[in-house]
């Protein structure tokens, strides 16, 4: 499976592609780099993102996951830019509860790209496995914060 890595703020990031689809973004530099035409511009959006420069990543994504956690993911890319919900609140679109759209936040293949960073518990932030937690969190929310 090709990988391509780059370093971020909050540590190096590792984009993963299969049969022409971005399928995972995980912390830390993987082992084996190939700069496929996919995962070159996953770098570059990246980036453009990073930068404050871009406000979404346009790639061809396909996550693996159950149904509702298809779901859940798929409400957490229609949260704007810039905004947060709450788990609650995406639960309301995605069925279940705020503790079940919380696991499929914590089991999102595509941080970042898909936004889990935007959910928010009803009290704070909630919980954030990826990078440094929630620190990561708070920096990606601040990031989305500024204007473009």
């Amino acid at each position: 499976m090709p990988q391509l890595s780059i370093h971020a703020p909050f540590g190096a990031l590792t984009f993963s592609e299969d049969d022409g689809a971005l399928v995972a973004v995980d912390w830390g530099w993987g082992r084996d780099q190939e700069a496929t035409e996919l995962l070159v511009r996953a770098r570059e959006q990246m980036h453009e993102y990073l930068d404050g420069e871009r406000r979404s990543l346009d790639l061809p994504i396909r996550p693996a996951g159950s149904a509702y956690q298809q779901r859940v993911w798929a409400t957490l890319a229609s949260i704007p830019w810039g905004q947060t919900w709450t788990y609650s609140a995406v639960a309301d679109r995605a069925g279940g509860s705020a503790r079940s759209v919380a696991a499929a936040a914590l089991r999102n293949p595509l941080p970042i790209v898909i936004p889990c960073h935007r959910a928010v518990a009803d009290r704070g932030l909630g919980g954030y496995s990826e990078g440094q937690g929630l620190d990561t969190k708070r920096y990606l929310i601040q990031l989305e914060a500024r204007p473009a």
